[in-house]
């Protein structure tokens, strides 16, 4: 595929309610959509850094700067073969995943189009819905925090998964387990713990969980496996896998007992793919995680997640989960079984909203082989 154009779009979106975690709240997100044209065909991804360096030290500032004066001349003008071909290419850029990321998305567009097969297609999915759940953030109160997961599970999520932070865990965890005995439900704590205070934690062994996701440092892999031999919930790791070379690390320690997968934060779907296929070799479930997506990204985490070793729902939901207006034309929607469809047109499978990416947009970025 000849990249014969590249675009950047900075955009700024209203959430439908605040979204607050261990490492801040958020009103409104930012991420950079990136839209790629190849002789002819249009093929569009999503950075999905924000406008804080909360998660990791990526933020929409530090991408656009990576993906316009680095990876842009990488690609712009060559031909790529594939999604692998680009990885290589842009090997010399050391971190930055979630920019890569984004660029990588566009391209499985590209490809899925120039061969009119969508992503399940391409990648071998086996499902034609997904599992998803709904991720909450920290609320007001305990009793907050049931009123706002009695909502979600009116609306039909069967999952919940509650974030947490010290002060606000046991409490917080034990109360909606209360309320709601046979739900589904897990916590996450986005590295909010050190192993000396962990010990907080155990008395979420009593809960029923089905996991506590990445309870201890963002890079920490070594103490998680200390953690896990002292609870019987599975430890998740998230943020700690940034590479499918982390994630054979994780899996030779006993670290963890299940992993997050997000493409953008092991740097593109490729890579994704490769910690599915590894944790499928070693019997490790794994889910797919969000980043509170447009219909973009979130296209994309539907696809990876009808893969057959995603055998946990994942934190995709509904698009006006978090959207009243999306950039897309095409909407996600719950079905009654607490699953979303996977897209089934070429590629991502969905359209662009232009007057809405108009609307949102900070700033854009336009090169043009010449």
């Amino acid at each position: 595929m000849k990249i014969d154009a590249i675009r950047f779009d900075q955009l700024k979106m209203p959430l439908v309610s605040p979204f607050e975690t261990s490492f801040g709240r958020e009103i409104d997100r930012e991420c950079v959509l990136v839209t790629i044209q190849s002789e002819g065909v249009t093929g569009y991804g999503e950075c999905v850094a924000t406008h804080d360096p909360g998660y990791n030290y990526e933020t929409t500032g530090t991408a656009m700067h990576i993906l316009k004066d680095f990876v842009t001349p990488l690609i712009l003008g060559k031909d790529i073969k594939d999604a692998l071909d680009f990885q290589q290419r842009v090997s010399g850029i050391r971190g930055h995943n979630l920019a890569k990321a984004g660029v990588e998305m566009a391209l499985w567009d590209l490809m899925g189009k120039r061969e009119n097969k969508s992503l399940k297609e391409l990648w071998g999915g086996a499902r034609e819905k997904v599992e998803v759940g709904v991720s909450i953030g920290i609320q007001e109160s305990a009793s907050h925090l049931v009123q706002s997961a009695a909502d979600y599970i009116q609306q039909g999520y069967a999952r919940i998964k509650i974030k947490i932070k010290p002060g606000r865990d046991v409490e917080d965890t034990s109360a909606v387990r209360a309320a709601f005995p046979n739900i589904r439900l897990q916590v996450d704590a986005n590295s909010a713990y050190s192993l000396d205070d962990a010990k907080t934690l155990m008395p979420l062994d009593d809960l029923n969980l089905l996991l506590i996701e990445q309870p201890l440092f963002e890079d920490d892999i070594w103490d998680h496996r200390k953690l896990q031999e002292q609870l019987k919930t599975p430890v998740c790791l998230d943020e700690s896998i940034v590479s499918p070379r982390h994630a054979r690390y994780a899996i030779e320690m006993k670290a963890c007992r299940v992993i997050n997968i997000k493409a953008g934060r092991l740097g593109g779907l490729s890579q994704a793919l490769m910690v599915h296929d590894l944790c499928m070799e070693h019997n490790l479930p794994v889910w797919c995680g969000g980043m509170l997506e447009t219909g973009i990204g979130r296209a994309s985490n539907i696809a990876l997640a009808s893969l057959p070793n995603f055998v946990m729902p994942g934190d995709i939901s509904a698009s006006d989960r978090y959207y009243a207006r999306d950039v897309t034309n095409e909407c996600f929607v719950l079905n009654s079984d607490s699953t979303i469809d996977v897209p089934r047109g070429a590629g991502l499978g969905v359209t662009i909203d232009e007057k809405a990416l108009k609307d949102f947009s900070l700033a854009s970025l336009q090169f043009h082989n010449t």
